[in-house]
This record gives C-alpha cells, sequence and structure tokens, in this order.
C-alpha cells in the first residue's frame, strides 16, 4: 500500500497548494482520501482521475470535499467520457463513474452547494454515491475501511485502510480536538496521518483541532510505529511544529508535504 500526499493544507491553501487530500494505491485499487480545495489538479499530476476507483471522506467540511466539484464537471464533460468520438478521444459506452463513500447527509449537502449556481445534482450523478454508516467497513478492491468518530465541529470519521495483500496499518485521523477515540482507534497502527493545525489551543469556545505537541502525544499514546503530521500551514515554521511534534512522540516525526510517498 502506497500513501502519496495531494494536499496538506488546513481550511486555507498554501501558496500553489492545496488542501486535504491523500492517494491510496494497492496493487490495481487507487482511493482518494478526502479532496479538499485543490487537490483534484494535484492528482492528475500522479493518476489517470478515470482510473480512481472510489474517494473517501472523513466529514463534509468544504476543505475535505470540495474539489469533488471540478471532479464531477471532468466526469461528466471531459472528452474522454462521452459517447461519442472526439477529437483523438474514440467515444465510450462506459464512463468513469467512481464511487463516493461519503458521511451520512452527503448527498444534501452536496446539492446545497452546487445547486447554488447549477445542477445540484452533479455530484451524485458523476460518481456512485453512497452514504456510509460508521459501522460499516466498506471494500474498495484491495483495500478495506473502518471508522471512527472523533470530536470536530461537524461529524467527522476517522479512517483506517487496510489491504487485503497484506502491509502495515494506516490511520488517518482527519480534523478533531484531542480525543482518547483516536488513541484506541489507531492503537499499535503502523503510520499515523494526524492533523497539527493549531500553534497553540483555541483560546476561547469549542476546540477543533490538535497542536503539534497534542498530535505526537496521540501518536505516543497509540503506540504508532510513524506520525506524519499534517493540515498545517505553510505559515507555521515547520522545523518548530516538527519539533514539538517530535517532542509529544518521544521520536522524531515527519511533516506531510505535498508529493511524499509513504509506503506501508
Amino acid at each position: 500500500m502506497r500513501l502519496t500526499v495531494l494536499g496538506k493544507s488546513p481550511s486555507w491553501q498554501d501558496a500553489d497548494g492545496a488542501c486535504s487530500g491523500y492517494l491510496i494505491e494497492d496493487g490495481e485499487t487507487s482511493v482518494l482520501l478526502d479532496c479538499g480545495n485543490g487537490v483534484f489538479s494535484k492528482l492528475r499530476r500522479y493518476r489517470d482521475y478515470t482510473r480512481i476507483d472510489a474517494v473517501v471522506l472523513s466529514h463534509l467540511h468544504a476543505d475535505h470535499f470540495l474539489d469533488l466539484v471540478p471532479f464531477s464537471y471532468a466526469l461528466t464533460y471531459a472528452p474522454r467520457q462521452q459517447p461519442v468520438a472526439v477529437d483523438r478521444w474514440p467515444g465510450t459506452d462506459c464512463p468513469a463513474c467512481p464511487q463516493l463513500i461519503a458521511p451520512r447527509g452527503a448527498r444534501d449537502t452536496f446539492r446545497r452547494v452546487v445547486g447554488a449556481w447549477g445542477n445540484e445534482d452533479l455530484i451524485e450523478n458523476a460518481f456512485n454515491l453512497c452514504e456510509y454508516d460508521p459501522a460499516e467497513c466498506p471494500t474498495v478492491g484491495s483495500l478495506s475501511f473502518r471508522f471512527q468518530t472523533v470530536p470536530h465541529f461537524t461529524e467527522t470519521f476517522a479512517v483506517c485502510v487496510q489491504s487485503a495483500n497484506g502491509g502495515g496499518r494506516l490511520v488517518y485521523g482527519a480534523d478533531s480536538r484531542p480525543t482518547e477515540e483516536l488513541v484506541q482507534f489507531a492503537h499499535g497502527c503502523d503510520l499515523l496521518l494526524v492533523e497539527a493545525t493549531l500553534p497553540r489551543p483555541e483560546r476561547t469556545g469549542e476546540r477543533g483541532h490538535l497542536t503539534p505537541r497534542e498530535a505526537g502525544e496521540h501518536g505516543r499514546d497509540a503506540g504508532a510505529k510513524r506520525v506524519v503530521i499534517t493540515h498545517i500551514s505553510d505559515e507555521l515554521d515547520e522545523l518548530w511544529a516538527k519539533d514539538q511534534a517530535a517532542q509529544g512522540f518521544g521520536a522524531p516525526v515527519e511533516v506531510a508535504r505535498e508529493g511524499a510517498v509513504y509506503s506501508l
């Protein structure tokens, strides 16, 4: 199983960057985990978008799903997707229609967003949309997925990914405030991809994110073999964030970079 970072920004993009998006490849199977703003163009550097088997979403915040819109336009209007020959494309009776595995309420959310300017059913027509129950364990090709609720500003799920071909276990923490649920869910994982958005805890109001040190501490408490911090702005000093996370983890950590590849 191979993980490629397509976007690691928080809710605002780094310069020339993208928000949350991770390409997971395992043999002939390819899955996009989250699809935030800027991710679709990054995906095209590494994979033909018509050969993505599924998109799996952790939650319904824009920085984790917004590039489903250009992805859907491509699946709907790209020359290669048409039933008749267009330029060098021969036409097809079987246009690509990836699975879209999303939290409950996704259809209504997508319709509100896209319906503001166009056909509200754009996304559900381009993809095979399935709203998952978090107790379910869907499979896509050789990959299986499990979900764990984590506390955020909207219903959000950490995601565990495993391959039927063997190899390690990947846990993606999505977005959350400090939580024992993520520690237990990630117990003993081979790679914990965990957000580290905040330079310091919020002073007021409900918490929704982790600091780099807290991210490292979650990895330590989970007994993760490897920690990669993500969802972090280029306006934070990378060396500072890396040092803070390493102090929490008790061992070296890595900061996600676009294009970085991790093998499990």
